[in-house]
């Protein structure tokens, strides 16, 4: 099959790098190593409630046990290696899942009355989106090499 646009799995490929392997995969890394860098530095919230802390904890666990897929799925697609369309659909349904997922969770941060900055617009619009959008595009261009016999 055809690319979606012209070099199409490059562009999926650097945004599975940068989002998926750089941001998640680093923050949630640094997250599990040292916690409270990682709020000094603003990857993780501070003053969250405990129950928050424990549930936020356990995804940064999920999330660096799952990112190392992330930059073999860029890799490949930046160079166009024919498995890396099948790879790339452990990133693209991941970070799909997370932006809806986030979107939600953020959501009832806010009607709980929580105030992060993750529930604050631009930052909350601009994450879900960029996570939605590198998912979605990840997800067609993978599936426009899938092989119909």
């Amino acid at each position: 099959m055809d690319q979606i646009f012209p070099y199409a799995n490059i562009v999926a490929g650097l945004l599975v790098l940068v989002i998926g392997l750089g941001i998640h995969f680093g923050a949630q890394t640094l997250s599990v190593l040292n916690w409270d860098l990682a709020t000094r530095l603003g990857l993780q919230e501070a003053g969250m409630r405990p129950e928050h802390k424990n549930y936020e904890q356990a995804i940064a666990v999920s999330d660096m046990l799952i990112g190392w897929t992330y930059g073999v799925a860029g890799v490949g697609l930046v160079i166009d290696a024919s498995w890396a369309y099948a790879w790339a659909w452990i990133p693209g349904a991941i970070l799909t899942y997370h932006a809806v997922g986030f979107w939600f969770w953020t959501a009832n941060n806010k009607r709980s009355g929580d105030d992060y900055s993750t529930t604050r617009n631009p930052t909350r619009s601009v994450w879900a989106i960029s996570n939605l959008a590198t998912g979605i595009l990840t997800l067609l261009v993978a599936n426009s090499q899938m092989i119909v016999p």
